[in-house]
């Protein structure tokens, strides 16, 4: 059989279940790393609940994710997770979905191992939002999501260094209210406030415009270019102000 007809036949195996996000869906793509509870807690050791070389890492990783060939307006990181919110109009790879799953693990598993020194494997899923509101929702959820789990994670551990088991520390908050986790940090001298935000709220990265000083070259002179570079934010607004956050970018597509 000619190559030709061999890899007609063959391709369609590989393409008979492509699937591709409609024209001007909005995509937001999410990434989970795969047994990073192992890989923070027992191969390197990171300071819990929270560690800023590990934030740092992964803050670079949604950064790479913005740089590395598709159209990011926003990316959102927390915990071992990372949002990118995909201009609608991106039209990369003609927007099938195992391209855009497969790359964008591929690329943020390189970029995390290569800054930690060690393999890490994430796993990529995409939501299909058809409105703006859901696209503002999502980023709400997200970022609500990372507030539950700072003060669980924050009540766990004051427990585990407190000398409480494993068992003893995951059982006692079970269906306690945000109030009482709240009051049980306070009385132990931990005001859950008072953390860094993006602790609770987890850390932003979007596209700023700046201005740089540059050379004309045909008069000679100075002058101020404008360029965009990536602005990276560890206070992001809360709630209802948080949702309108999300509206500007969406003004922007």
């Amino acid at each position: 059989m000619k190559f030709d007809d061999l890899d007609k036949k063959m391709r369609v195996y590989e393409t008979a279940h492509d699937l591709c996000v409609l024209p001007h869906i909005y995509l937001v793509v999410r990434l989970d790393g795969r047994g990073f509870t192992r890989l923070t807690k027992e191969v390197y050791q990171f300071e819990a609940p929270f560690d800023e070389k590990f934030r740092d890492i992964m803050v670079a990783t949604t950064k790479h994710l913005m740089e590395c060939g598709f159209k990011v307006i926003f990316g959102y990181t927390q915990s071992d997770e990372i949002s990118l919110l995909l201009d609608p109009l991106e039209n990369t790879f003609g927007r099938k979905e195992r391209k855009l799953n497969s790359i964008l693990a591929g690329e943020a598993s390189a970029a995390f191992s290569l800054l930690l020194g060690c393999h890490g494997v994430f796993d990529c899923r995409i939501s299909q939002l058809p409105s703006k509101s859901l696209v503002v929702d999502y980023f709400r959820w997200r970022n609500e999501d990372a507030h539950r789990n700072a003060l669980s994670a924050h009540c766990y551990w004051k427990m585990r260094k407190d000398g409480a088991s494993i068992q003893e520390a995951t059982s006692a908050f079970k269906g306690k209210s945000v109030a009482a986790k709240n009051e049980f940090l306070f009385q132990r001298g931990l005001n859950f406030n008072k953390l860094p935000d993006w602790q609770k709220r987890g850390t932003g990265l979007y596209w700023e415009r700046y201005q740089k000083e540059s050379f004309n070259p045909r008069s000679g002179e100075a002058v101020l270019a404008t360029r965009n570079r990536i602005k990276v934010d560890y206070d992001l607004p809360m709630k209802d102000e948080y949702s309108d956050f999300i509206r500007n970018f969406l003004r922007l597509c």
